[in-house]
């Protein structure tokens, strides 16, 4: 991965990060009106679980959109591996000929020295 890909990632993750610690801060406010002596106020609760919903659904798109980011990653995908692999079958078939044409010089070889 090359480092501008990677530092916008990890400015990413870091956005996410963020909003994670956002989300506990939320969910503290809550408890603490949750558990307020002369009872929750209701409205406050309501809007705050909205809020946490909401940041919960964000957390999950960003960290989904990373992980198919980072899956989708391929090192070798501008190399030159399909016209290496095929030079190299190249060769190899070059090399078989040349061991058969070889064999074919011995057996000629044999045929005249026979005669």
């Amino acid at each position: 991965m090359d480092s501008q890909t990677q530092n916008t990632s990890l400015q990413r993750l870091h956005h996410v990060e963020k909003k994670i610690i956002s989300v506990l801060e939320l969910v503290g406010v809550v408890m603490d009106e949750l558990s307020n002596s002369p009872g929750p106020r209701v409205e406050v609760v309501n809007t705050h679980c909205r809020e946490f919903m909401q940041a919960i659904k964000d957390i999950q798109v960003n960290l989904r959109e990373e992980i198919k980011s980072a899956c989708e990653y391929r090192p070798f995908e501008k190399c030159d591996y399909s016209s290496r692999i095929s030079n190299e079958i190249c060769c190899k078939k070059l090399e078989y000929v040349i061991v058969q044409l070889d064999n074919m010089k011995q057996g000629i070889g044999q045929y005249y020295i026979a005669d």
